[in-house]
């Protein structure tokens, strides 16, 4: 089991999961790195890290790759891409994979939140989501996803999620922090 205070969080600070996840990351003792780009607003800034110009390229993928992989289409603006650009850091920083939102009907995630989701698949990381609808977390193993309550595990986690964090889904990432170091806070 890890102490908490050698893990670190990598999140883009957004109201919701992000933000609720950093508050209890926080709340433990983990370490925190919030990601961001100049005149991008967010809720939550501890760990704040804001990419250069050169830093948001290397993150760069193409909205036709997005779109394919997504089997949907996203706005194609500088705004959008940023966001994506982010997501690729957050992903790349951390090891394993925390989210909640919505599962489509074609296995991916909903919203904006989908292509953290899928960057983490192509990346072979290990993946939990909490989804809100069926209120349970469902990781991807072997190609698809089971359900199964998740331990934080590894040193370096990635955090993004929908902006409307349930309660049943603060619940949930409350009881994963409990799971996960085995003490009451």
């Amino acid at each position: 089991m890890l102490e908490a205070n050698t893990v670190t969080v990598y999140t883009g600070g957004h109201k919701g999961t992000e933000a609720y996840f950093g508050k209890t990351a926080e709340k433990w003792g983990l370490q925190e790195v919030t990601f961001n780009f100049e005149g991008h607003g967010i809720n939550r800034e501890r760990g704040l890290c804001i990419l250069s110009g050169e830093e948001l390229i290397r993150g760069t993928v193409g909205l036709d790759i997005i779109r394919k992989r997504m089997e949907r289409s996203f706005a194609a603006t500088p705004t959008m891409q940023k966001i994506f650009q982010v997501q690729f850091h957050i992903v790349n920083s951390g090891y394993q994979v925390f989210s909640a939102g919505w599962l489509l009907s074609n296995g991916t995630v909903k919203g904006g939140t989908g292509w953290g989701i899928e960057l983490a698949r192509l990346f072979n990381r290990p993946v939990h989501l909490f989804e809100q609808e069926r209120k349970e977390w469902v990781s991807w193993v072997h190609n698809e996803w089971i359900t199964e309550d998740p331990v934080i595990c590894h040193k370096t986690l990635a955090v993004t999620g929908t902006r409307y964090l349930s309660d049943e889904g603060r619940q949930a990432i409350d009881e994963l922090f409990k799971r996960s170091f085995n003490t009451a806070r």
